[in-house]
């Protein structure tokens, strides 16, 4: 009995000392979190057990996702974006084409800065302009008014006469448009292209539209007289001489096709200028 008695006073002393010893370990583990030093070994494991223990008495448990079973993470501050608001202001600028129909590849848009213009690229514009599909049917207008006005008496009436008519007005505005925004602006470095004004008063921007028949920008973004469309309109008028029937005072017929062609471009470029402000006020940007 008193070997009994013995040991379970060994275990019981055996208990306390533990107990002491795990106690001063926890109290240098906080010692050491508080200030700043990195515990190791058995420190470790005794800090981390503190520190789980003052976040499980002071936080909220993680949330944990129900399709994974895994601890989530709190979702993340959405970051506060004030959405842009888009320029309403679309006067000046142009469409491809006019009521979705008419050409307007010369047309550029106010404020508008483009390259030059090579070669090519004015071969190219005149060839839309010319062999465009409402093209063939802006001729045959042109074509019947000239038939009603019995213009060239020679080409008769009917649909013979009404024939000889439209392939001349036809070859006519080909050759117009040929000289007018490729061939003479090659020579002379100017831009074919009708460059929008956009904002001002009626009477402002119809002068200018009709100003640009006469003034024109270079290539280099500079300006001057407009050779391309006043020398171009009146070259593809002189060799219209060379189809059309022989007259006795021929200069009659091409001072009257010349002055028709720079009359037309006139038109059109007062069409350029105003279609946007048209296209807003009646078909509310739908053209």
């Amino acid at each position: 009995m008193k070997a009994i008695r013995l040991f379970c006073l060994a275990v019981a002393l055996t208990g306390m000392f533990t107990t002491s010893v795990q106690a001063q370990e926890s109290a240098n583990a906080r010692e050491q979190y508080q200030e700043g030093a990195v515990p190791s070994g058995a420190d470790a494991v005794a800090l981390t057990d503190v520190s789980q223990n003052h976040v499980s008495q002071n936080q909220d448990p993680p949330r944990t996702s129900t399709t994974t079973g895994k601890p989530s993470l709190p979702d993340a501050p959405t970051p506060e974006v004030s959405p842009s608001t888009p320029s309403s202001d679309q006067s000046g600028k142009q469409p491809k084409r006019i009521l979705g129909i008419v050409p307007n590849y010369r047309a550029v848009s106010a404020n508008e800065h483009l390259p030059p213009l090579d070669f090519k690229g004015a071969l190219w514009l005149a060839t839309q302009d010319t062999f465009d599909y409402s093209d063939f049917i802006f001729v045959a207008g042109l074509a019947g008014v000239d038939m009603a006005g019995n213009s060239q008496p020679s080409f008769g009436h009917g649909a013979e006469g009404y024939g000889k008519y439209y392939w001349h007005v036809f070859v006519d505005g080909a050759i117009e448009n040929y000289m007018t925004e490729a061939i003479i602006p090659a020579a002379t470095k100017e831009d074919p292209r009708y460059y929008t004004m956009g904002k001002g008063g009626f009477v402002k921007r119809t002068g200018y539209a009709v100003s640009r028949l006469f003034i024109t920008r270079t290539n280099s973004g500079g300006r001057t007289f407009n050779l391309s469309e006043i020398v171009g309109a009146g070259a593809a008028a002189g060799i219209g001489n060379a189809y059309y029937p022989a007259e006795p005072n021929p200069w009659v017929k091409t001072y009257q096709r010349w002055g028709t062609q720079v009359g037309l471009d006139g038109v059109f470029n007062v069409l350029k200028e105003f279609w946007p402000d048209i296209d807003q006020a009646v078909f509310h940007g739908k053209y």
